[in-house]
């Protein structure tokens, strides 16, 4: 961590007090910061989230929600987290294979069959074992939030066949999944944070993103990517986290109240998202964006050796397995 980002850090850390006491009473208070725009049904899931607590514990516990990087970006929040200077953040699984391989299997192209398919992978017994592998990090995960599928988007031309990717730089996301499924499609992986890629593709930096449908809108990226091709390529599920330093500190019905309204607000969240989709795509449409729906069959055999290079790694390869064996 370099110098100045730790004294920033620091900063933080000395004005962001874990548990706030509301007027003269006890009641506590936890901090949830993201990097969301308050438009986002991820963000409209936490505020719901904080709602149910307050009402749950008739107020005795309260959850304050910072949106669109207040508190910093989601690689910052995590890292306040770890140190129990922040209670509560929305992390990408991709942003978590930096702290536990394990969370690779999201990000591996092609894997899941269906919505259906990954919710019930999420739901089951698989999703819950990662939830708390990141325990050993001061990590806890709490719920999985739809984050939709990731498709292709690039200022020049349409994708519609893997070769279409040759020669041009891509964003993705900081994981290494992500880097090594772009580059077994052909294209040159060029990880950007979240918040510095509209100013990337609008200077050139690269040539185009992945992402879905509704964070492709709410971002605003297609005033500067006029091609959306749906190759649906992965499904990366956002992740609500919690400090295990501040988990542990919680009593057991406090304990109770936060896990009953994440899960509630995580079955919120996937009627917010299934619906932001469809409007989101009506909305790139009236904004000339041009939508393809690539034929998915020659993406899936470029990756194929991609998956199968998971032999060497036991851990990994029996989830793929496990996942594609899932009915």
């Amino acid at each position: 961590m370099g110098y100045n980002r730790l004294i920033k850090m620091l900063c933080v850390i000395t004005l962001l007090p874990i548990f706030s006491c509301i007027g003269t009473s006890k009641k506590k208070e936890l901090k949830l910061a993201h990097a969301l725009q308050v438009s986002h049904p991820v963000h409209q899931a936490m505020e719901y989230l904080a709602l149910r607590v307050g009402e749950l514990s008739e107020g005795k516990l309260m959850i304050k929600v910072y949106p669109a990087e207040q508190l910093g970006s989601e690689q910052q929040c995590v890292e306040l987290l770890q140190i129990g200077s922040l209670a509560m953040t929305k992390v990408s699984t991709a942003v978590l294979e930096g702290f536990i391989n394990d969370y690779k299997v999201f990000g591996l192209p092609y894997l899941f069959k269906s919505k259906e398919h990954i919710f019930k992978i999420m739901d089951g017994e698989i999703g819950k074992e990662l939830l708390l592998s990141t325990e050993s990090k001061w990590i806890r995960g709490l719920c999985y939030y739809d984050a939709g599928s990731r498709s292709f988007y690039t200022k020049s031309k349409s994708i519609n066949y893997p070769d279409d990717l040759s020669g041009m730089k891509m964003r993705v996301q900081p994981s290494t999944t992500a880097v090594e499924m772009t580059r077994a499609l052909g294209g040159s992986a060029t990880p950007i944070s979240y918040g510095e890629l509209y100013t990337a593709l609008q200077s050139g930096v690269v040539d185009g993103a992945e992402n879905s449908p509704t964070s492709l809108y709410i971002s605003r990226h297609y005033e500067v990517c006029k091609f959306f091709s749906l190759d649906e390529h992965t499904t990366i599920p956002d992740i609500l986290v919690i400090s295990k330093l501040i988990w542990d500190k919680l009593s057991s019905q406090e304990k109770l109240w936060v896990q009953q309204a994440a899960d509630e607000s995580a079955l919120l969240q996937r009627e917010l998202w299934a619906k932001s989709e469809i409007k989101a795509i009506e909305n790139l449409q009236k904004a000339g964006v041009h939508i393809y729906y690539p034929e998915k069959e020659p993406f899936i055999l470029k990756v194929q050796s991609l998956l199968e290079s998971y032999k060497s790694n036991p851990v990994i390869y029996s989830y793929i397995k496990r996942i594609q064996a899932f009915e």
